[in-house]
């Protein structure tokens, strides 16, 4: 899912978490990250928003975050952000900040 300036408030305000990946074409770890974040998107659909967010074209919610390095993930729950991961991790990581969020 790709999230923009367009769906953001909406995703903000669902019941459901939301997981935003931070990223940019020409950013290796990003690259490297995308795989986990898609696997993750189809293993936690229904229960959680996991979607990606291109900082070329989103300055307003990269600067809203305060989002300097990529790839971050951020962890919001009920609109109010609660984790975030800087850089490139482990599928393991990533789940157990997921599963923080339900």
């Amino acid at each position: 899912m790709e999230i923009n300036k367009t769906n953001i408030e909406e995703l903000l305000a669902s019941e459901l978490p939301l997981v935003i990946d931070f990223w940019a074409e020409w950013c290796g770890p990003c690259r490297t990250i995308a795989p986990l974040v898609e696997e993750l998107a189809e293993e936690y659909a229904g229960k959680v928003n996991i979607g990606k967010c291109d900082v070329e074209d989103n300055d307003e919610i990269t600067m809203k975050y305060g989002v300097r390095n990529i790839p971050t993930i951020l962890f919001i729950k009920g609109g109010q952000l609660v984790d975030k991961q800087v850089g490139a991790c482990q599928k393991a990581a990533l789940v157990e900040k997921i599963e923080k969020l339900l």
